[in-house]
């Protein structure tokens, strides 16, 4: 194939094909916890981290992972005392991490607008070797905790309330979460962008859910949904020069859809399975039955 004789898209390939398998083991939990956007608002503070890393003239990656996750911590902290004024806070700290990005961008010498665009939007054929490393380190890092502490974290996602009397520290594994979704943002921004990342967390496991009831069947399904529209989408972008970001997230999409239409008739399926299951349990009288085996309520 044409596509692999070139060191730019062998990289791209395996960069999409990490990312098409981090950003849904971690949205599966997001999604779980009904924080489908907390990706994209983790990604306009990452936004920050990339200005200041251009500032400081060191990797743009590694000072986003780091923003990232100060503010994911500072997100839940704002969830757990927030209260009535935590929407508030929020809203400043997504537009305050957006409008710190694109200030600290401005004033460093490597920094332009061109370099903002490949982070905002995604720019996969422009991934160099030492972003590689880096995205090496940090996805085995998500899919660890991901796939490691499943159990933990889906108790935590499912009933905070039963993981906390079952023992769990529940506060600690909730920060877990938002620091690897943190991370999870910052090796999947040079693939699909800081805007679209929670597109990509958010979408393969809401076309799971489709058709799929259990956990892991689920988590499974999301990820094989993740790594196919990566990889598609950035096959198409080379041959036909299209963005590579926006083309994942519309493939994303497109099989959202199809599993749409794919749900009811499945639901149909399993309805008639049920209810043949349910013709199969009767209760049989015995044949040698007597009537002093009548119950009786006095009146």
């Amino acid at each position: 194939m044409e596509i692999l004789n070139y060191a730019f898209m062998q990289r791209a390939l395996i960069a999409a094909l990490i990312v098409g398998i981090t950003a849904p083991a971690i949205g599966i939990y997001l999604v779980q916890r009904r924080q489908a956007l907390m990706g994209d608002g983790i990604g306009h503070v990452a936004l920050t981290g990339v200005g200041l890393g251009f500032l400081l003239n060191t990797s743009p990656i590694w000072v986003a992972t780091a923003v990232a996750v100060a503010g994911s911590v500072v997100m839940e902290l704002i969830r757990w005392y927030g209260k009535t004024r935590g929407d508030l806070a929020l809203a400043m700290l997504f537009y305050g991490g957006m409008a710190g990005g694109v200030m600290l961008m401005n004033l460093s010498d490597a920094g332009s607008n061109a370099n903002l665009g490949t982070y905002l939007f995604g720019s996969i054929t422009t991934v160099s070797p030492q972003d590689m490393t880096t995205i090496y380190v940090l996805a085995a890092l998500v899919l660890a905790i991901t796939i490691g502490l499943r159990r933990q974290l889906f108790a935590v996602c499912q009933d905070e309330e039963f993981a906390r009397v079952t023992g769990l520290p529940v506060r600690l594994l909730n920060l877990l979460v938002a620091v690897t979704a943190a991370v999870t943002v910052t090796v999947a921004m040079r693939v699909v962008g800081l805007l679209l990342v929670s597109a990509l967390m958010v979408i393969p496991v809401a076309a799971a859910q489709q058709i799929s009831r259990s956990f892991a069947v689920t988590f499974s399904v999301a990820v094989a949904i993740g790594v196919a529209v990566t990889l598609t989408g950035t096959a198409t972008s080379y041959y036909v020069d299209v963005p590579s970001g926006a083309t994942i997230v519309l493939f994303a999409i497109g099989l959202f859809i199809v599993f749409t239409g794919l749900a009811a008739p499945l639901a149909k399926k399993r309805a008639r399975a049920a209810a043949e299951a349910s013709k199969g349990c009767t209760l049989e009288v015995p044949g040698d039955r007597t009537a002093t085996d009548d119950v009786s309520v006095a009146g």
